[in-house]
């Protein structure tokens, strides 16, 4: 049941909170009931020589009858009996009464003893050894004055449970936030210089319970100094930090929320935002939520822990790995959720599956997506919330279906209206033209590459705002983000893109679309599968050309990044590759003079060779890889031969491409003996 043996430190603890707690309720009404043992405290006792460990409270303590019902019962149970009462649904809740917390002790110890005092009866004491069987004695001369003393003979294999350092840590991960102080009975050692005044024989006599002496000599006096080590003993409260969330938050100063930040998570730096609330109704917790200044650096690493955020059940540590606390995209919130209804002593198994906890998630993604957004009303805050979690934000609109909105809110672009400084999708939509029915964006591998992209040209000019989004993650987001205020989000780079045009913008397209149906029709001819169709485009204005991508396929960005991936699945790449269309601009130089040549001589190879050329080019301006660069090399450098009247005849290379081409009929044609055409061309 526990998975940990360290836990029963917790549950006995947890255990004499309960029982002060009600000692201290009783006391409201009649503070006579708490007699001589006024005050309220846990003490914990170690004893490395006999190898037993004591945790005693001044609580209400139990009667008679209260050890052998409550106690009693778990003890002639089993373990195996136990675990099937459990998993047949019987109440896990016993704290409090010494059940299943109680219980744990045996994980560490061979016998357990429990001596109580009930204000309503005299002191008792309960010995058993984990068997079937209990024995209760009255103890008429015991020192206890109200409470529990629980007293632990400690196995063979968990004598570091009286370690004073396995207390301390024990205490301050699970049980740091009691309401009642808990302290240790420490033995410290202590050097100190006196007087050798004693005889030398004594000392030599003596047995080895004595310290060692160690002589020392002093220049100051003439007497001898000795250096003695001197053990005390002494109580050390090992819970000072108050748990700040069970304040009224008005009440807290910011240093205060500023401490407790470094404490529980040992950053160096302050928090950038807090957010501190509490639930009530049919479920009560309090909450304590804390936005760090930067991201970790193993922020995205697979086997780092899911998150951290500290689950408390009534001030007592319960876990800090409970992946369904918090959702893996805002792993970064640090911060403590203690929650009035869990049960304490809840398995890890079954508290995944306690709808209590769906609850508090529910609550604590609310609520973080508030505190981004108090941030976001600084710019300062903001630009450094958002240089370090930017990529979370992608992700949650990417996984989270249900916050996709709240988190679209916290996107932040650059466009070709704010070029330096980023804009809101809620500003992009204040500031779009009547006519505008879309979001437009362009994704690409950084602001320089896209910002000069053929794609943005037509947009510009009719002055409509293009989102640039250039982080990898972004292409993964704007799937799953198809709209934001009821504005579709359009990819310039995709088919798809259709802009409002004039009745008169519109018979000219009409027009243009019958004059070149024949150049369009002749070039998927030459092109063959490389691309699906060629057609007129709307987007372009100073470019010839430019390949567009299908509207649900992968973009050119994605298709680069996918090829980048390590691990990447290439048969997954085969269906999820665009196919390609090609765009031509209509009132471009080179387009038309195509056009006409076409139109002159069907045949001609010129046409066909440029058409590999442009088609190449516009490969890289759209932002692909070419799948032959050598190939496109060949042609610029034929080019550059033209332009500086250079034979081709007489040129090796020339003759190794024929040869390849021989060779490989599919290969893209090189250029053959027509320079002069080429030069009527240009």
């Amino acid at each position: 049941f526990y998975s940990n043996k360290e836990v029963f430190l917790r549950e006995l603890i947890s255990n004499s909170s309960d029982a002060l707690d009600k000692i201290r309720f009783q006391s409201l009404s009649d503070k006579s009931i708490l007699g001589e043992a006024k005050e309220l405290k846990i003490d914990i006792i170690p004893d490395p020589k006999n190898n037993t460990l004591t945790i005693q409270d001044s609580g209400i303590g139990m009667t008679k009858e209260d050890l052998i019902n409550n106690l009693g019962t778990i003890a002639k149970s089993g373990t195996k009996q136990f675990m099937e009462a459990i998993k047949a649904g019987a109440d896990v809740s016993m704290i409090g009464q010494f059940g299943v917390g109680f219980y744990s002790a045996f994980l560490v110890a061979e016998r357990v003893t429990v001596e109580s005092k009930n204000n309503d009866d005299d002191v008792y004491r309960w010995t058993s050894d984990a068997g079937n069987s209990f024995k209760i004695e009255a103890v008429p001369d015991s020192d206890l004055k109200r409470g529990t003393r629980i007293t632990l003979q400690l196995k063979d294999d968990q004598l570091s449970y009286v370690e004073e350092k396995t207390l301390k840590d024990l205490v301050k991960k699970h049980s740091e936030f009691i309401g009642f102080p808990i302290s240790l009975w420490v033995t410290k050692t202590e050097e100190k210089e006196v007087d050798d005044d004693e005889d030398e024989e004594d000392g030599d006599d003596d047995d080895d319970d004595k310290p060692k002496v160690e002589e020392v000599k002093s220049e100051k006096t003439e007497k001898k100094k000795k250096t003695i080590t001197e053990e005390k003993s002494d109580w050390e409260v090992l819970n000072k930090q108050k748990p700040i969330w069970t304040r009224a938050k008005d009440e807290i100063k910011k240093e205060e929320y500023a401490a407790f930040y470094k404490a529980l998570t040992n950053d160096w730096e302050e928090h950038l935002a807090v957010k501190h609330f509490s639930v009530e109704g049919q479920l009560e917790f309090k909450a304590l939520l804390f936005c760090p200044k930067r991201a970790p650096f193993d922020l995205f690493e697979g086997k780092k822990k899911k998150n951290n955020i500290k689950l408390y059940v009534r001030r007592v540590f319960i876990m800090d790995n409970c992946e369904d606390l918090i959702p893996d995209y805002m792993s970064f919130v640090k911060g403590v959720v203690d929650s009035e209804d869990l049960p304490l002593n809840i398995s890890r198994e079954s508290l995944q599956q306690n709808k209590i906890l769906r609850v508090i998630k529910k609550n604590i993604v609310k609520k973080s997506i508030e505190m981004f957004k108090e941030i976001a009303e600084n710019k300062e805050d903001y630009k450094k919330f958002y240089e370090a979690f930017a990529k979370n934000i992608k992700l949650g609109i990417h996984e989270d279906s249900a916050n996709r909105k709240k988190l679209a809110d916290l996107l932040r672009y650059n466009s070709t209206v704010c070029v330096n400084e980023v804009t809101s999708l809620k500003e992009y939509c204040g500031r779009m033209k009547k006519e505008q029915k879309n979001i437009y964006y362009i994704t690409g591998e950084s602001r320089k590459v896209v910002e000069q992209s053929p794609f943005l040209e037509k947009l510009k000019k009719k002055g409509y705002e293009v989102l640039f989004m250039v982080d990898p993650i972004d292409e993964y987001a704007v799937q799953q983000l198809k709209e934001y205020d009821e504005k579709k989000l359009i990819c310039v780079t995709k088919d798809g893109l259709k802009l409002e045009m004039t009745d008169e913008e519109k018979k000219k397209k009409e027009d243009e679309a019958a004059a070149f149906e024949d150049l369009c029709k002749k070039m998927k001819e030459i092109l063959g599968d490389k691309v699906e169709k060629v057609i007129l485009s709307d987007r372009l204005s100073t470019s010839p050309c430019c390949l567009v991508t299908g509207e649900f396929g992968w973009s050119a960005n994605m298709e680069r990044i996918m090829k980048a991936q390590a691990l990447r699945d290439n048969s997954m790449t085969s269906f999820m590759v665009s196919k390609k269309t090609l765009e031509l601009n209509p009132e471009h130089s080179i387009v038309k003079e195509l056009r006409v040549r076409f139109q002159n001589n069907a045949q001609d190879q010129t046409v066909k060779d440029l058409v590999w050329l442009l088609f190449e080019t516009s490969l890289i301006t759209s932002g692909f890889s070419l799948p032959e660069p050598t190939t496109f090399a060949g042609r610029i450098h034929k080019l550059i031969k033209l332009g500086l009247s250079i034979a081709d005849n007489d040129d090796e290379e020339v003759v190794a491409a024929e040869e390849a081409k021989k060779e490989d009929d599919d290969d893209v044609p090189p250029l053959e003996n027509q320079g002069e055409d080429m030069e009527d061309v240009d």
